[in-house]
Order: C-alpha cells, then sequence, then structure tokens
C-alpha cells in the first residue's frame, strides 16, 4: 500500500474554506468572475462565444489544442509549443513529472517548507528526500552552501516552488544559475513549481526551462491568472521528457475537456488584460498589507515580492492550529496555520483577497490578537 502524510493545507481549506466570512487564507489573486472572463474582449464575450459555439463536446484534444500550446509556448524563451503538455492543474504537472521520473531508492532534494507535492510525493514513490531549508532570516532563502552539501552523485532531482508557497519569496536568475549547476555536476533534474508571478516586474522572475535543458516548469492559471475554476496547467520541458511524459500522462489524465482549454486558451490571449488587472490589485492591496503590518506590533512579515502569498509570524500565547480555528470561529475571519507547512509560529495570509475583504480581515485579525494585551 502506497503511504503518503495528510495534504496539510489542502486538508484545512476542505474544512473550513466555505464557512469563512473573511477568506484571507488563499494564494490566488482574487478570483475573476465569469462575466469579467467573458469581458476581457470587450465584447461581452463574442469571442469566446464564437470559438465555443463551433465546437463538439467530445474528449477535444488530448494534450492541449494547437492554440493553447501556442500561447503557454509564448511564456518562455526557449519552449517549443510540441513540448508543453497540458495538465489538471499545477498539481496534475508535479504529479505527472513526479510520476514520470522517480523510482524506489532514487535521491531526491526538495525545498522545505513548500508546496507538500513536492516532497511528500516522492517519499510516496520510494525516493530518499532531504529537506533543502529556507530561512526566514534571509528572506526565505535557502543557503546555496547546504544544496552543496546535500548534492550526491546519484540525486536524481531537485524540486523547487518559484515564487515560494507559502511565503512568497523569489529566487532571483543569479541563484537559479548556481542551482543549475550544482544540478548539471551530477546531471539532476529540477523540477520547479512557477505558478506565483511577481507582478511589480515580471522580469524578476526566470523560468527553470529557460536556464536549463533538464528543466522541467510546471505552472497553471489558478495563482497568477486568476481562474483556478478551470482546473487547467501544463508541463514545460525538453523533448525528451515531453515524449516520457505523454506516455505516464495517458495513466492519470485524459484531457482538460473541451470548455476549459477553450477558455484557458482565451485568458492566455488576454493575459495582459488579466495582468494589468491583477497588478492593480496586488500592488494596491500590499500598500495596505504593509501599514497594517507596520502598525501591528503582535505581526511580523518577510514582505512578499507582489507574489499572491505571505507568511507572517503572530505573536500568540496558543498553537496557531487553535488560534486559526478560534479566529474563524469568532470573527469569520480564515488564514492557514503554519503547522500546515510544518512552521507553527505562522500563518499563510492571502493579501490578495479582494480589498473590502483584506481590510476587515485584518482589521478583525488585529482586534482578535490584541485579547492577549
Amino acid at each position: 500500500m502506497v503511504e503518503i502524510a495528510p495534504f496539510g493545507v489542502e486538508a484545512w481549506l476542505n474544512k473550513w474554506e466555505k464557512s469563512a466570512k473573511y477568506d484571507i487564507s488563499q494564494s490566488t489573486i482574487a478570483s475573476l468572475t465569469m462575466h469579467e472572463v467573458l469581458n476581457l474582449d470587450g465584447n461581452n464575450g463574442q469571442e469566446f462565444y464564437a470559438m465555443l459555439d463551433q465546437q463538439k463536446m467530445n474528449y477535444g484534444w488530448i494534450e492541449g489544442s494547437p492554440e493553447f500550446k501556442q500561447e503557454v509556448a509564448k511564456l518562455y524563451q526557449h519552449v517549443e509549443p510540441e513540448n508543453v503538455l497540458q495538465t489538471n492543474g499545477a498539481t496534475g504537472a508535479n504529479i505527472l513529472a513526479l510520476y514520470s521520473l522517480i523510482q524506489p531508492g532514487d535521491h531526491v532534494i526538495a525545498e522545505y517548507p513548500s508546496y507538500q507535492q513536492l516532497y511528500d510525493i516522492p517519499k510516496s514513490l520510494g525516493a530518499e528526500v532531504d529537506f533543502w531549508h529556507i530561512h526566514e532570516e534571509a528572506n526565505w532563502y535557502p543557503d546555496i552552501n547546504e544544496l552543496k552539501k546535500l548534492i550526491r552523485p546519484d540525486t536524481k532531482m531537485i524540486c523547487l516552488n518559484n515564487a515560494n508557497n507559502p511565503t512568497g519569496t523569489i529566487l532571483d536568475k543569479k541563484f537559479l544559475e548556481q542551482v543549475v549547476e550544482i544540478a548539471k555536476s551530477v546531471g539532476a533534474y529540477v523540477l520547479v513549481d512557477e505558478v506565483y508571478l511577481p507582478l511589480d516586474d515580471p522580469t524578476k522572475f526566470t523560468s527553470i526551462i529557460d536556464l536549463y535543458d533538464k528543466g522541467i516548469a510546471t505552472n497553471s492559471l489558478s495563482k497568477t491568472y486568476s481562474v483556478p475554476g478551470i482546473r487547467i496547467g501544463w508541463t514545460a520541458t525538453n523533448s525528451e521528457l515531453a515524449d516520457l511524459f505523454r506516455k505516464f500522462r495517458d495513466y492519470t489524465m485524459i484531457c482538460g475537456g473541451v470548455f476549459n482549454d477553450l477558455l484557458a486558451t482565451y485568458v492566455l490571449r488576454h493575459r495582459d488584460q488579466v495582468l494589468a488587472r491583477n497588478r492593480k490589485l496586488v500592488l494596491g492591496n500590499l500598500k495596505i498589507y504593509q501599514e497594517w503590518i507596520e502598525h501591528e506590533d503582535r505581526a511580523s512579515v518577510v514582505m512578499p515580492q507582489a507574489v499572491s502569498t505571505s507568511f507572517p509570524k503572530l505573536d500568540v500565547p496558543v498553537d496557531i492550529h487553535t488560534f486559526c480555528e478560534n479566529l474563524l470561529k469568532d470573527e469569520g475571519v480564515l488564514l492557514v496555520p503554519g503547522d500546515a507547512f510544518d512552521t507553527p509560529k505562522h500563518v499563510r495570509l492571502g493579501y490578495c483577497a479582494p480589498k473590502a475583504t483584506l481590510k476587515e480581515g485584518l482589521k478583525r485579525l488585529s482586534s482578535y490578537l490584541h485579547q492577549w494585551d
């Protein structure tokens, strides 16, 4: 029997997110409504419906339509459309890459904490997993010298989350180049979940696939593009890995669905409008959050780099899980307790909720924090 640890953040959200009045726990930039999506073309969705009306509701393009692949390939410098494979969100992309490459006894190095898939799935597949710890005092960066100590001649893969979930820290190009050099020295793959883009300056971000032939980029429309409901993601790799992934993909996913593929393609074609909307929301909310932090003596944080997730430390005299449960019960405010990321003095705070939700959520959080004054 395959054994795997409970998925901390998903278990928490599955239980509580629908009961929250002020949900400031999510790492998605406030989700678009269907009305907002359809009006990206400025013509009440006529463009999308013209695409949809001609389609039969069959399986559609099994690994993503040519149009979808072309739009995704535009996000990278060195990815051919045929090397893009559509998946069920970035979670499906991560599963596909790990399922295809990791075998019992393999050695994997995983950034920690980060998105739990990236270390617990390899463990469940029988790999030996070493944690590459991130450090709050270093702005949540890991230490490159620690990676040099962890790497082995038989290391199969290094797993990263860039930007990191939950901290919102971006690993810059110079740092990633050092990771790549270490990976090259032993021929290891580097898998990077890249669902979060810094919206103040996207040039801060460099995809692993544009740095390393054995890089594996996974991504989706769920976070930066604000449409998690269509559950569309992808892998972007070299041609050899794409061919390997195709074989394993047949066992994990048939297709994304005609409607979802079309809507994903449409959103990507209008990504400039989506990113402009989200940039305004993120930067505006970041100012609200920064001001709150500056005046809240029971909270401190390494500020995220215009990425939609953050990981503040709260000064409370109870365990963080209990605090978050009581905060939800008494104030209707939802956070993710840090123990979901094995960091129990912190919480994940998604400041990219709608502006009114964020402001009221932070107000109520402050009031609740000061019950111990």
